[in-house]
C-alpha cells in the first residue's frame, strides 16, 4: 500500500491552499454560436444577444438616469437610440468590464451641433462596478447614458461579443 511522504502531503496542501487564494478571473471563454446582433429594448429594460433570429442570452438592464428619449447631447443622461456597432473593449473599466458602442454617428453629431452642444460619447454596455453596486439596488436607471448589467453578466457579454457586431437600441 502506498503511503505518501510528508513532503508529498505538504506540497499537496500548499497547492490546494494556493488555488483557494486566487480570485476567480473576470475573463470567460465562449465557444457557442456567434453573436450577430445585439438588441436593446429600452422600454422593456432588456438586452438580447442574438445569432440571426435566435436569442442566445437575455439580460435585464439599467439605462441612463433620464431613460426616455434619444440621447441628444453630452450630459443629458439619456441612452442613445438607433443602430450602432460594438467598437471597443475595456478590460480595466471602473464598471468591472465594458464594451463600447459606436455612438455618436454623423446624425447624432449633427443633431447636437444644431442644438449648439457636443454629442458626448463613451457609451458602453458595462457592469455595475462599485457605483452600480451602490446605486442599482435602489435605482434601476443610474448611468450617464450607458447600458448596465450585473458584473457576472458583463463577463458573459464581454466574452460573447466581437468588434463590428451591430447593436440596435430601440425606444
Amino acid at each position: 500500500m502506498y503511503k505518501p511522504t510528508r513532503r508529498v502531503v505538504a506540497f499537496s496542501m500548499l497547492a490546494v491552499l494556493a488555488a483557494c487564494g486566487r480570485p476567480p478571473s473576470k475573463f470567460r471563454a465562449y465557444n457557442g454560436p456567434a453573436v450577430t446582433q445585439v438588441v436593446v429594448n429600452k422600454g422593456e429594460r432588456k438586452l438580447y444577444l442574438l445569432n440571426d433570429r435566435t436569442v442566445l442570452k437575455a439580460y435585464d438592464v439599467g439605462l441612463g438616469n433620464e431613460p426616455v428619449g434619444h440621447k441628444q447631447f453630452e450630459g443629458d443622461g439619456k441612452t442613445p437610440e438607433g443602430v450602432y456597432y460594438i467598437d471597443r473593449f475595456n478590460p480595466r473599466s471602473q464598471y468591472h468590464l465594458s464594451v463600447g458602442v459606436s455612438y455618436p454617428n454623423e446624425n447624432d453629431t449633427a443633431l447636437a451641433q444644431a442644438l449648439g452642444r457636443k454629442p458626448g460619447g463613451d457609451i458602453f454596455i458595462h457592469g455595475w462596478g462599485p457605483d452600480g453596486n451602490r446605486l442599482a439596488p435602489n435605482r434601476r436607471d443610474w448611468t450617464a447614458g450607458c447600458i448596465a448589467v450585473r458584473d457576472d453578466e458583463i463577463e458573459e457579454v464581454y466574452a460573447m461579443l466581437r468588434p463590428g457586431v451591430p447593436i440596435v437600441i430601440n425606444p
